[in-house]
């Protein structure tokens, strides 16, 4: 996966084009993420201890991971990588050529 916990995002396709957040949550075999504030749904919650009224909640829902691109630089970029001379594997940002983190 060239996305990981934490980053920021935004998303280039879909009812949320051009909206920007954290990762939240990376689900790989799914090829799925759940990005903060963004694609919103309501869900029926049953009455409990916690919540003793029940009702209707609202969280986010996974988008998929072919209509999100990061973000390095405030620019959103796809994902390479590239091996150092030392044989570690790094990721790149391929419009910049820069290393995104190690």
């Amino acid at each position: 996966m060239f996305i990981k916990k934490g980053m920021t995002v935004r998303v280039i396709n879909g009812n949320h084009k051009g909206m920007e957040g954290k990762i939240l949550r990376v689900f790989p075999k799914k090829e799925r993420v759940i990005i903060e504030g963004i694609n919103f749904i309501k869900k029926a919650i049953r009455p409990s201890q916690e919540n003793p009224t029940g009702g209707m909640v609202e969280k986010e829902a996974t988008l998929h991971i072919s209509n999100i691109m990061a973000i390095h630089g405030n620019v959103p970029t796809r994902i390479g990588f590239k091996i150092m001379k030392d044989g570690t594997k790094v990721r790149i940002s391929r419009k910049t050529n820069e290393e995104i983190d190690r």
